[in-house]
């Protein structure tokens, strides 16, 4: 196994940093960093953005789906839900799995 030289492992390392930076982030803020983000999707989120020394706060999202939107670009107009498609009817299973029908 051939090992890389140091310059070109560092040329490597510094272009993986640079494309982290400016990269934002959603933190709770009631204190359950580090929990699922379904345990309280109600609680307040602190936006924060990656200078490539620390992350500097920059704003604050009401909820889970406010962070989730602001995360991923999408826009107030593009987060409506479509209408649903129409309720397919489905008929009545005949397979040999079905309850017996009641006597």
């Amino acid at each position: 196994m051939t090992e890389e030289p140091f310059e070109e492992w560092a040329v490597n390392f510094l272009a993986r940093q640079a494309a982290r930076v400016g990269t934002l982030r959603a933190l709770p803020i009631d204190g359950s960093a580090g929990r699922g983000a379904h345990v309280n999707p109600t609680a307040p989120r602190l936006m924060a953005r990656w200078d490539g020394y620390r992350w500097v706060p920059e704003t604050v999202a009401a909820d889970y789906a406010a962070a989730q939107r602001m995360l991923h670009g999408i826009s107030a107009a593009q987060a409506e839900p479509a209408s649903a498609p129409p309720a397919q009817v489905l008929s009545r299973p005949t397979g040999r799995h079905r309850k017996p029908p009641a006597p």
